[in-house]
Formats: C-alpha cells, structure tokens, sequence
C-alpha cells in the first residue's frame, strides 16, 4: 500500500485531501498541530501530531519522515492574517513564514529522495494570492508565491525523474482558515470553493497517466463573492 502525509489533515483542505486518500486506497500519515485518530477514523490513517510553525518541532518531523517510505507528500498546512503590514507583529511574520513556506521546503527535502525513487508526487496548497498582488496580504502573498516558485523550480531540476509536481492555487475556499479573520467565504454555492473541490483536483492529478502531469491547477469560484464579519 502506498503512503502519503498530508500536513494540515485535521481539518479544511487537508481534511478533505486525507479523507480522499483513504478513500483511493492510500495509507496516510496525517500531520497537525492538534489531531488523532478520532479525526479520521479509518485502519489505515496515521496520525502525525507537529506544531509546523516551530522550527524544532519540523525538524522531529522530517527526522521521523526520513525513515517512512513515502510516496505522495502533500504541503496543506498554513494560515493567514490581513492587514496592513506594519501592524503585523514579528512572530506572526515568523510563524506564518515558516508554516506556509519553509516548512513545505523542510518536509520536501526531507522525503525527496524517496518520492523521486517511488516515482510520487508533490503537491502543494497555494493560493490565488500567489498569483495577484492584493492590499493587505503582502506577507501571505509573499509565501504562497515562495512556494509556488519553489514548486515551478523543483519541477524542472527533477525532470529527469518520475517525479509529479504540482501546485494548486485554490480560490476562496470554505473552511476554518477565516474564523479568525475579519472576512469570511460567500455562502452562496457559485461564490466559493469547497475543500472537496480541492480534494477532486488531487484525485485528478494521481489518477493522470504517469508522464503527463498538471503542474500548475489554478480553481476558481464562477463568481466572485465575500463576506465582511459584523465587529465584536
């Protein structure tokens, strides 16, 4: 049975990913801050628990990751904050940075050997604000286009193996990423993505011929919606 780690699988995009994975027959390790096997109730789910904001705690995991063979590794771990950039404090920007970029390059790096020799897959969870510009999300744009140029580049260096790699830019997508935002997702069906709509992109991108791969899945909403939170 082939093994994957999804980051972030306690709940959102990496939930819905895991639960997709079990579904198609895959052993997952499922790495977050806070889970267990009661998130996922399955035999063949394995979970992972890791603080992905903290140096240390990334670097137990890839030493633990070193000795699994893996082969499919999914970066779905992050969050944001939006505001003016000044009015950030430093360890949001240390945290966010480290969880959304530097993390995902540690775990690659960790499992690249065996994913290149498993002829795998890489996939990571961007964003659309890796691709625009938006006010109040330099610092969470700034990640996510890391990642996604990491992603571009590391497509390229290991071409020469079986490798996939892909990078999925998902629209506004339903989910707790928003519950401590100020904004939050449209509830109108046609004005937000759900994290299934990212789950089916992952079972499109594993079920491709190998040797033809997606290598940048950008998914929009059909319109465009948001809604602003009433202040406390």
């Amino acid at each position: 049975m082939k093994k994957a780690v999804v980051t972030g699988a306690s709940s959102g995009i990496g939930f819905a990913i895991t639960n997709r994975l079990l579904t198609m027959g895959y052993s997952v390790l499922g790495v977050s801050r806070t889970i267990s096997n009661k998130h996922h109730n399955h035999e063949h789910f394995h979970p992972l628990s890791y603080d992905l904001s903290e140096p240390h705690a990334t670097q137990m995991l890839c030493d633990v990751l070193k000795k699994e063979d893996i082969s499919i590794l999914i970066n779905a771990a992050g969050f944001g904050r939006f505001a003016p950039h000044e009015e950030l404090s430093g360890k949001t920007i240390e945290q966010m940075t480290h969880l959304n970029l530097t993390a995902p390059m540690l775990l690659t790096n960790a499992t690249l050997r065996t994913l290149k020799n498993n002829d795998g897959y890489l996939i990571n969870i961007n964003s659309i604000e890796a691709l625009r510009a938006s006010k109040f999300a330099a610092l969470y744009s700034a990640t996510k286009a890391g990642l996604k140029a990491f992603g571009d580049a590391l497509f390229e260096e290991t071409r020469k193996s079986m490798l996939s790699i892909t990078n999925i830019n998902p629209d506004m997508t339903e989910s707790s990423f928003y519950d401590e935002l100020r904004f939050d997702v449209s509830p109108k069906e046609s004005e937000k993505l759900l994290a299934t709509d990212i789950a089916d992109a992952v079972e499109h991108i594993l079920r491709m011929r190998k040797g033809a791969v997606v290598s940048d899945y950008t998914i929009r909403s059909l319109q465009f919606g948001i809604v602003k939170k009433s202040k406390r």
